[in-house]
């Protein structure tokens, strides 16, 4: 297994000023890394930069679903809704234990936005679209088999429901999963790495980019035949860099979620449904937790720290206590969350951030950089080839062979399973050896869903761990083990970066956090050999990121 570690990456570094790439991809989320993996597992030689951590945005912060984007039935998004489903197939035979099916039921309520003929025939078009598998289409639902399904739904407004599948999955692990298997496959990616400037040759065609390594302030002019700005939120700033003129192609909305404990809401089943202004809200049940989501509001503030106002909090819990009988939460109950922007190419005549298409576009810039902006979770792996495609056709121009796309069938890190039975195997051999090891049932069927079988190295390291080092540092041996795995393999620079991209601790194991931060600061100080002014500054981040989650500003 290749490393991704401190190691590799002084070894990168140390080549930037050396060695000339084919491409660049600005960027670190979801968007990106599927790019910088076609563009590998195609013969170019490519690397990212990415400005935080890897999937520190959006691609940590939305729904956490691979969905075929039923909603888009609405706006009449038909080519969308059927690229996208059929691509959750594809995202999840490539990395079955970061993505898995789950039952979703739609009510069908008196008022609501859809009625029963419209729940029938959106969702018969939505099953022929997606070309979704025979055991997942929709099952429609009289009053008594949603209640039975679903017993906390309000009886007096309800008229029935439909069942239906979508996936759901970790997006910032999904995304982690893909870069690892870049580097596997030949790739470099940095993070921490900011895109400060281009370089330009004698024609003004840009040539590589200027980077600034954020822990030492360094600049760096690496060269590369192509760049790609693929930064998410940051790509009109991105694209600014470049040339100032450039008027702004996308706007920010902002989509909020919140977690609870499974206790104050407990529902069998993800649901989605009508908030009271129209909106859809999903109820998600996720380990022992129920995350409820989303917003969509237009937003213009920070970038990287978008936050979870008081009337984000109390419209989710609105809907919430609306929806379901016996369900009175308050804010109170609210054990964390987290707002994510979604960068959306603006449309003419268009403000309504629902309404709002959430196509991907390409944008083609005079001076060949190559920018792509928009799109979904779900849609990822396509909106890579189409920009792949752009560049390997300015490269095949000029002599190169190159390969035509490969990620349909090329597995993601820990994913490497031939089909659902395989899978299904490994889980049940691995739990029962994680139970062996001294670890519970539930938190060693969670690690296998986390790492597939990545798994093995971790169990690995869990056994190699010394007396002295669990004396010392007073971890569980599994904990100590997942923050060496993950800063041996993972990239990991910064406590921030481990307990929200690595594990999602922060979002549905809270307490975790609080009882192991500052332990955990001091394992990564006495591994990097940090000063105390680091050790301060990055505690105080994480301590910044629990407020945050837990909506205390």
């Amino acid at each position: 297994m290749h490393t991704f570690s401190p190691t590799y990456r002084k070894h990168i570094i140390q080549q930037l000023l050396t060695k000339e790439f084919d491409l660049i991809v600005v960027g670190g989320g979801i968007t990106a890394a599927g790019i910088l993996l076609d563009a590998q597992t195609r013969g170019i030689n490519s690397i990212l930069f990415e400005m935080q951590d890897f999937a520190s945005g959006t691609s940590s912060r939305s729904t956490k679903l691979i969905h075929g984007g039923l909603r888009y039935l609405k706006q009449l998004e038909f080519s969308l809704v059927a690229e996208v489903g059929k691509e959750r197939k594809i995202v999840y035979q490539n990395g079955m234990h970061i993505t898995r099916p789950e039952t979703m039921i739609l009510p069908i309520l008196k008022g609501g936005s859809i009625n029963k003929i419209g729940a029938w025939f959106g969702l018969w078009l939505y099953d022929y679209l997606a070309k979704v598998a025979p055991h997942e289409k929709r099952i429609m639902l009289n009053k008594s088999e949603t209640l039975e399904l679903e017993p906390l739904l309000h009886e007096n407004s309800l008229l029935g429901g439909v069942k239906y599948y979508e996936y759901r999955t970790d997006d910032a692990r999904l995304t982690i999963e893909l870069i690892k298997a870049a580097i596997s496959h030949g790739a470099n990616a940095l993070n921490y790495f900011k895109v400060v400037g281009f370089i330009y040759d004698e024609d003004k065609k840009i040539r590589g980019v200027k980077v600034e390594d954020l822990e030492t302030h360094q600049i760096y002019e690496v060269k590369s035949k192509h760049v790609v700005n693929a930064s998410g939120p940051w790509v009109d700033h991105i694209d600014q860099l470049e040339n100032k003129k450039l008027k702004n192609k996308i706007i920010h909305t902002k989509g909020v979620h919140i977690v609870v404990d499974i206790t104050k809401l407990p529902i069998k089943n993800s649901l989605y449904f009508d908030a009271m202004d129209g909106r859809m809200i999903f109820a998600i049940p996720r380990e022992s937790k129920v995350y409820i989501g989303t917003t969509d509001t237009q937003y213009q503030g920070n970038l990287e720290h978008p936050l979870i106002t008081q009337e984000d909090r109390i419209y989710l819990l609105q809907a919430i206590n609306q929806q379901f009988k016996q369900v009175h939460l308050v804010e109170k109950d609210i054990e964390s969350g987290w707002a994510g922007l979604r960068p959306l190419v603006k449309q003419k005549n268009n403000n309504n951030p629902t309404a709002i298409s959430r196509k991907d576009e390409i944008f083609f810039l005079e001076s060949g950089l190559v920018t792509i902006a928009g799109g979904k979770l779900t849609g990822y792996r396509k909106m890579a080839e189409r920009t792949v495609d752009s560049i390997a056709s300015r490269l095949s121009a000029k002599g190169s062979i190159i390969k035509p796309c490969q990620t349909a069938i090329v597995k993601i890190s820990g994913g490497e399973f031939d089909n659902e039975d395989e899978f299904q195997n490994f889980l049940k051999s691995k739990t029962n050896l994680g139970v062996e090891l001294g670890i519970s049932p539930k938190e060693a069927s969670l690690l296998v869903y986390r790492y597939g079988k990545n798994i093995s190295t971790i169990y690995g390291i869990h056994h190699r761990n010394t007396p002295e080092e669990l004396q010392k540092w007073k971890f569980p041996s599994i904990l100590l083990a997942e923050i060496k795995y993950a800063l041996e393999y993972e990239q990991v620079l910064t406590p921030s970066d481990f307990f929200i991209r690595r594990t999602s601790a922060l979002y549905f194991d809270i307490d975790k956090v609080k009882k192991w931060k500052n332990t955990t600061n001091d394992f990564f100080g006495n591994y990097f050999g940090w000063s105390n002014a680091t050790l301060e500054k990055n505690l105080s981040e994480l301590e910044l990121q629990i407020a945050e989650a837990f909506a205390e500003y």
